[in-house]
Order: C-alpha cells, then sequence, then structure tokens
C-alpha cells in the first residue's frame, strides 16, 4: 500500500472521515458487496444512479474483455477534494479500488503518492493508442504528466470559458465580442449592459472557486498565485506520439507561491474595480450549477462556465439562441484555463493489466459514445466534442475545442499534490482582496502568500 504521511491522512482523509457518522467498516467500503470478488473495481465521484448508468459501457467492454468481470462503486464528494479524501480513507484501511475517476485538481496528488505511471502500457500498444493521440489536443495530455510520467488518459475537459446572455447582449446592443478582446472591452461591455437593466440584474457573476473563479483573470495576464512552471521529461511521449510539437514538457509544477506577483495584484484589483462599480458580484461559495437557474431566469448576463454547462441550460429551458459563449478577454496574454478527469490506476491494485484495458476501451470512440451521451462536458476527443455540440451548442459551440486549438498555451488549474490545502487557502483570502479598499488588496495577496507557502511546505 502505499505510504501516506499522518498529516496527509488527517487532512485528507482523516477529516472526512471524523464528520461521516458512518461505522469503520462502511467508511472503509468492507462492506460493499462483492468487494473481495476478483472483479475489478472503479471507484467514480458519483450516485448509485451514475453508477448504473455506466452500466451500458461495462456490458460493451465484457464483449471485448469477456474475461474481466467490472464493478463501479459510487463514492459520493460534496466536491472533488470530498472524493479524494474518502479514497484515502479506502488506501488507509487496505480496501482502495483498481482504478478511480481523477479530475486535475486531484491529478498530482496521485500521482504523486498513489496513482500508477501509463508509460509502459501506452508505449507497449503504440500502435493502437497513436489514433486517442492524434484525436486529442496535446495540452490536455500534458495535464496528465508529472515529473515526464503519464498517469491519466483524458476522457472529458472543461475550459473557464465566458457565457453571455442573449437578451442582455441585445437589450444593450452589444456584438459578439472579438476573439482577442481585452479587460477594457469586457468592461465596457458589461457596463453596457448595466446602463440597459433594471431589477436585480448582475452583469457579471462568479463563484470564488479554483476553476472559473480569478485563475482565468490571471491567467490572461499572464501569471497565477503559484508561479507556473514545467517538470523536465516526457520526450518518451513526445516524440512518438505528437513529433511537430515543440515546447512540451514531463508536466506542470506548481510548488512556489507568487501570490505578491505585481501581475497578481493588478488582476485582483481589476476585479475589485468591478464589484466597487457594481459591474461583478462579489465572489459566491460553492460550485456552478446553483447558477444554471439564475442565468436561465435572464438575471445574469456574463459568467464563467465550461462545455458542461450547455446540458445544464437545456434542461433548464434554455434554448440554443438564448445564449453564447466566448474566450476570457486579454490583458498581457489570451493564456485561456480548463480542468480535465480521466481514469488512474492505482498503485496497489493487483489488476493493473486489466486496469490498462479499461482505460483503453473508455477512450476509444465506441467507448466515449458510450460513456457521454448529452452535451455535459467538452470529450477529450475532437472528433466527438464535434458530435456533442453541433447539434446542441450555442452558435460559438466552437469556441469549447478552439480554446485549446487557438490558444496552445492554454493551461490546466493550478492544482499541486496539497491542492486541497492550497484551494482553501485561496478561497479564503479572494473575499477580503477584491471587496475591501485598495489597500486590502496587497494585504489580503500578503496573507495568501503565507497561507500557501505553508500549504506547499506540508507533507
Amino acid at each position: 500500500m502505499p505510504t501516506l504521511s499522518r498529516r496527509a491522512f488527517i487532512g485528507l482523509g482523516g477529516a472526512a472521515a471524523v464528520g461521516t457518522g458512518l461505522s469503520w467498516r462502511r467508511l472503509s467500503g468492507l462492506d460493499i458487496p462483492g468487494r473481495n470478488t476478483n472483479a475489478l473495481s472503479i471507484a467514480i465521484n458519483g450516485t448509485a444512479q451514475d453508477a448504473a448508468a455506466n452500466q451500458g459501457l461495462i456490458d460493451a467492454f465484457n464483449k471485448v474483455h469477456p474475461d474481466i468481470p467490472v464493478r463501479i462503486t459510487p463514492i459520493q464528494g460534496a466536491d472533488w477534494s470530498d472524493f479524494f479524501a474518502k479514497i484515502l480513507t479506502l488506501v488507509a484501511a487496505g480496501t482502495a479500488p483498481d482504478v478511480v475517476m481523477v479530475a486535475t485538481e486531484g491529478t498530482q496528488l496521485f500521482a504523486d503518492r498513489l496513482a500508477y505511471p501509463l508509460d509502459e502500457y501506452v508505449m507497449r500498444d503504440k500502435a493502437d493508442m497513436q489514433e486517442f493521440f492524434d484525436d486529442v489536443h496535446p495540452s490536455l495530455i500534458e495535464s496528465f504528466m508529472y515529473k515526464g510520467n503519464l498517469f491519466q488518459l483524458p476522457l472529458s475537459w472543461n475550459a473557464a470559458n465566458i457565457y453571455m446572455s442573449s437578451k442582455a447582449m441585445q437589450r444593450a446592443e452589444l456584438d459578439y465580442p472579438a476573439t482577442d478582446w481585452t479587460w477594457d472591452d469586457f468592461r465596457s461591455y458589461i457596463a453596457s449592459m448595466r446602463k440597459s437593466a433594471t431589477g436585480s440584474f448582475r452583469p457579471f457573476f462568479w463563484t470564488n472557486r479554483l476553476f472559473g473563479g480569478v485563475v482565468p483573470w490571471l491567467y490572461t495576464n499572464n501569471t497565477n498565485f503559484i508561479k507556473p512552471e514545467r517538470f523536465s521529461g516526457g520526450e518518451w511521449l513526445w516524440k512518438q506520439f505528437y513529433p511537430r510539437q515543440t515546447g512540451r514538457s514531463g508536466g506542470f509544477r506548481w510548488e512556489q507561491p507568487n501570490a505578491e506577483d505585481p501581475k497578481v495584484v493588478d488582476t485582483f484589483e481589476y476585479i475589485q474595480d468591478l464589484i466597487a462599480e457594481n459591474l461583478a458580484s462579489s465572489p459566491v461559495q460553492g460550485g456552478g450549477n446553483e447558477l444554471v437557474g439564475r442565468f436561465s431566469q435572464g438575471v445574469i448576463g456574463m459568467t464563467p462556465a465550461g462545455g458542461y454547462w450547455v446540458y445544464g441550460l437545456q434542461q433548464a429551458g434554455m434554448r440554443r439562441t438564448d445564449y453564447d459563449v466566448a474566450y476570457f478577454p486579454r490583458r498581457t496574454t489570451q493564456q485561456q484555463s480548463f480542468g480535465a478527469a480521466g481514469y488512474a490506476i492505482m498503485r496497489s491494485s493487483k489488476m493493473k493489466d486489466a486496469g490498462w484495458e479499461w482505460l483503453k476501451f473508455c477512450v476509444s470512440k465506441d467507448g466515449m459514445r458510450i460513456a457521454q451521451k448529452h452535451p455535459d462536458s467538452s470529450s477529450a476527443r475532437r472528433s466527438y466534442n464535434t458530435e456533442l455540440y453541433q447539434d446542441a451548442g450555442p452558435t460559438h459551440w466552437q469556441a469549447f475545442y478552439d480554446t485549446l486549438d487557438k490558444f496552445p498555451t492554454t493551461a490546466p488549474i493550478p492544482a499541486p499534490p496539497q491542492e486541497a490545502a492550497v484551494e482553501t487557502a485561496l478561497i479564503k483570502n479572494v473575499v477580503n482582496a477584491v471587496t475591501g479598499s485598495r489597500k486590502n488588496v496587497k494585504v489580503a495577496l500578503g496573507t495568501l502568500q503565507r497561507d500557501l507557502e505553508l500549504a506547499l511546505a506540508g507533507e
């Protein structure tokens, strides 16, 4: 079993255990039917209904691999950090699953402590895998590399794009923005929306979290609250599958706090100005799902979200023409940000070969079509992304994948192995930085710098 420090377990797994009120047997998964069978155990962040929805995928996989029984175990987390905490509890109990669905927020945590590198499998089956890599943007692959090794194959992903209410745009007599629009253009757009609206309308609404919060603004100002660096290595993959690519690395490196960088200060001051001028909301805690209703009601002009919102808005009764999507505006650059998800094979698994076959099948064209039937996330495959959105997405639905194609420096949200502590530090200090007086910006960012130093120094 991978070694976990006491601090890591208490901070991630132990914290979840204390608050559940469940027995150790339930918490550790010992009471799950079939736990000790020879089935490939796959953990997903979701409900029993989510697990049941994957039965078609299991059936299709078993037609190809009848000798590999599969069991999908849903583990519901309030967010990805909560889900990862529960996985760590299973690891500590010696009942870890064989394969786990992991989002960007946990990629480096798993790569550092829990997951098995895929390099040997990828190269062994390179003839079969070439078609997959040909259909997937290299930025998605690079986001799942750590210290030169590949730990996941991307299934789905979402860029932080700007969703715009068509009603608000028309009322303010605004045209769709240029691809290279600027922060000044954005301010002008939402100011026009404010002037043309009445009541509780909010021109720009945003959520205080790692994805779609302050991070996209930092990226478009060529900075971040953790210094953007990269690991060396990865040539084995880039030379084999992306021979024309240059400048790719062994993965993103998030080790040095950067909260007091002048460009970070400039970014926070810009957002503070928008709030002070009543053009933007104060940052709201939590995920983005609650925004769907408000956006569909027309009380929000613009908000950050990814391709996953298309299906949510569709379910809320919005038509394709009721909204549109654009890139984040630029300051000094137009680098965009994204998060992705894919399966990881656990180091502790005794069924790694079977796990690899599951991963390969899930990223195949047939596997992806079975697993994702709705436009509820962008697909890692460029070809399937077109199938998902061309008849369901807004007018500029191509912006989802073009976020990678048009802006090749687009990168994943900053998520080191200590991501849970890092995100907590960010969220805690953002409110003070953008909602107080101008002098509070540097004070709050100084506190964020110290909090990040402690978080990144943790084991």
